[in-house]
This record gives C-alpha cells, structure tokens and sequence, in this order.
C-alpha cells in the first residue's frame, strides 16, 4: 500500500464536486460524487434512536443491495427531527440530483449534516444541486471542494487516497471525512465517505468496513454527545479490473488493511479537530482478558470528563483513569497494571504492579505540556488489546457549542 496525493476522485470512474450554494453564511456546503459505472454501496450507521432522514434513505438502499450512481451531501442543516416534510426534502435531493446525471433517484445515496430541526432551504438546495452538477470532474481540485463541502465546525478538511495491487491490477481507494463536535463511540461519530475501484464481493466489502469502524470510529470521544446523522459509507465500481475477490484471502486482508488505515486517520483526525481541543490523547490497552475488554476500559477513559479536564489541566491525575477503568464495566486485576504517560515531552511512569510511583511534577508537566499524548496501560490479564482517542475538555468547546446556531 502507498499513500498518494488524492481523494475522493483518485479511484477510477469517480468524479465530485463541491462549492456555496447558500446554505452557510460563507463555508462550502454541498458536496456531489459520481461513478460512472453502477457501484455497491455498503455502510454502518448512527446508533442514536433518532435518525435523520438521509440515514432512513440510505439504510434502506445499502441493505436491499441496490446498486448507486451517486452521493449528494450538504452541510449547515441536519434535515434530522424535521418529519414527513423532513423525508420528503431528502428525497427530492436525490430526486434532483439523479435527473441531473440521468439516473433514478434510487440510485443517489444522501447526506446532511449541520443544525438540527430546521426546515431544508429547498428553494436554494434544489438549483445548488444542479449548479454543482455541472462541475462534476475527476480533477484533483474537484476532491478537495468536495471534501470541503461537508465540514461545519471543522477546522481543517479530511480526505486522502491510496494505492494497492490486488491481483496484479493497481487499486486506488480514496475518501473524505468530517467531524468536530457530537463525537461519541458507537458509529459512526462522523461523516465519512470512501470510493474504490476494486472489484470485490458486496458481502466482503461490507465485512471490511464493518471490522475497520468496531476499531476506529467506534474508540473515538470528543464530547459524549451521538449524533442523529452519522455514516459511515463505501462506494466500489469494480473499474480497477481486477480479479473479482469473492473470499477472505491475502488480497482481500490487503485492501481490509486499507480500508482500515484511511478510517484509522480520519478518526484521528477528527478527535485532532475536536471542538475547542488543544489536547489529544490515546490511550492503548494491553494484557486486557480479551480485545472487547480492553476497547470497554480504552473507550471509558477517552469518554470520560474527569480525565479529559486533567487533561485540559496538564494534570498528572492517574486516579481519574484508574476510576474511569473500574467503572467500565471490564474486568481487570487492579493489582496489575502498569501506567505510562508518554509525548514529546518524555515518558513517565505513574504505576507498577499496581502501585503507585512517585514521580517528578515536573516531568509530569513536561509529558502533559505537549499537545499529543500517549496513556499505555498494561495489564496482567490475557492478550487483549484495543486503542482509543480522546481530547480534552476546554472552555473552548463551551463558547464554540453555545454559539453554534448563530455562527452556522
């Protein structure tokens, strides 16, 4: 696999683009892509009980194996908890945007994200959607207007692509991500949009995506809040030409292995770009009893506000984590674990065997003072093993959500 400058138009027979329409004040707010073959479709969905009407839309086409044409996706309006007007407004998006490049409305996944319960701008979405349209192009620029047409409160734009050979064809995969704020374990936390051109198995293609999120977006947390709208989706048109694979062999472990970097780095990234962060931290579990113990203790810690705060503080306090990690629901030998913290700043242990260490506050302070920091547990209870990412809790985060319906 080598990473290389592109998107989400790196893969073969894809196009996008993305621009203002009017739905935000300034910011890019629409996105558009296109395949110029019938691709599968496949994605993992918000958990949250209340759903807005893209992921009703979409849920339904990915499930039934209905092959798509295309992706449109605007940002500033949720179009979640806004009723039967609500569903109707999406589907005339797709409906739009399905007669601007000759296919049928079942054939275009959809995507919002933005405010909750408001009313669709449909007077300015409707002719956005057909000015866009006609800058559909497989350029590189075209990827990064896309990529930014889906963002809100991000500060920074998230995509990147890949290369691979897969039975002796070349196999590209790109994509695009955004998230900043409502960022909570269990799927999607995000939006994330990625295109291949492999030809490979919906069934495998679905397994992979599955796999990758239980393991990346699932072990993120900025806030603890689950969004109504988050998805993750892949989108692949088989126009690679490779041999179709339709079983769990090496090549099938090459592309799941990419599939899982890509939305290993956008979940980075978005904890990265957290709402009002300035720090960020993983956490990395080892010696847990099995691998779903070790992302319950990873996932408690990250998610948890006491040890985000002591990490706002640059405080060395290794009691909130311990407590975090008891209150899991995960069984662990408090007796042994070992805590490290670790950054550019140094490294510096805060337990053994259970135990606490005494340590010097102002390597502490050092470790803390950096932006990035890495908390290494190991325990003394089998070969489980997880990683999770979190940021800290900040005034920042306070002032950037009560002022979010008026800044959007």
């Amino acid at each position: 696999m080598r990473v290389i400058d592109g998107g989400i138009t790196a893969p073969a027979g894809f196009m996008a683009a993305g621009r203002h329409i009017g739905i935000k004040k300034v910011k890019k707010d629409i996105a558009l892509i296109t395949s110029d073959v019938p691709a599968d479709a496949v994605g993992v969905y918000t958990t949250n009980i209340v759903k807005a009407a893209h992921i009703l839309w979409d849920e339904k086409l990915t499930k039934s194996g209905q092959k798509v044409k295309g992706l449109v996706a605007i940002s500033g309006n949720a179009n979640a908890c806004t009723g039967a007007q609500g569903i109707r407004d999406n589907e005339l998006m797709a409906e739009t945007f399905a007669q601007c490049i000759g296919v049928q409305k079942e054939e275009i996944l959809t995507a919002a994200t933005g405010i909750i319960g408001l009313d669709m701008p449909m007077d300015i979405i409707v002719p956005g959607i057909k000015e866009t349209a006609s800058e559909l192009s497989g350029k590189r620029e075209s990827a990064k207007n896309a990529a930014g047409g889906i963002i809100t409160t991000d500060k920074f734009i998230k995509e990147m692509a890949v290369e691979l050979n897969i039975c002796g064809k070349q196999v590209h995969i790109g994509g695009m991500a955004k998230g900043s704020g409502m960022i909570h374990p269990n799927m999607a936390t995000v939006l994330s949009f990625i295109t291949t051109d492999i030809n490979i198995s919906r069934e495998l293609l679905h397994k992979a995506l599955v796999d990758s999120v239980k393991d990346t977006y699932n072990m993120i947390s900025v806030d603890g809040a689950t969004s109504t709208n988050d998805m993750a989706i892949i989108i692949a048109n088989g126009m690679a030409g490779n041999e179709k694979i339709t079983e769990e062999n090496e090549f099938y472990e090459e592309f799941a292995k990419a599939i899982h970097f890509i939305n290993e780095k956008f979940a980075m990234d978005v904890v990265h770009d957290g709402e009002g962060a300035g720090k960020f931290f993983e956490v990395q579990i080892t010696g847990a009893k099995s691998d779903e113990d070790a992302r319950m203790l990873a996932k408690s810690i990250v998610t948890n506000s006491l040890v985000k705060t002591a990490m706002y503080g640059e405080d060395a306090n290794w009691g909130r984590i311990v407590a975090a990690m008891g209150g899991s629901g995960s069984y662990f030998d408090q007796t042994k674990i070992d805590m490290v913290f670790e950054s550019e700043g140094g490294s510096i242990s805060l337990m053994e065997d259970g135990e606490p260490v005494r340590f010097d506050e102002n390597i502490a302070a050092a470790v803390l003072g950096e932006s990035d920091i890495i908390v290494k547990i190991k325990l003394g209870d089998g070969t489980g093993q997880a990683k999770s990412w979190g940021c800290d809790l900040s005034h920042e985060y306070v002032r950037i959500n009560g002022e979010y319906r008026s800044r959007t």
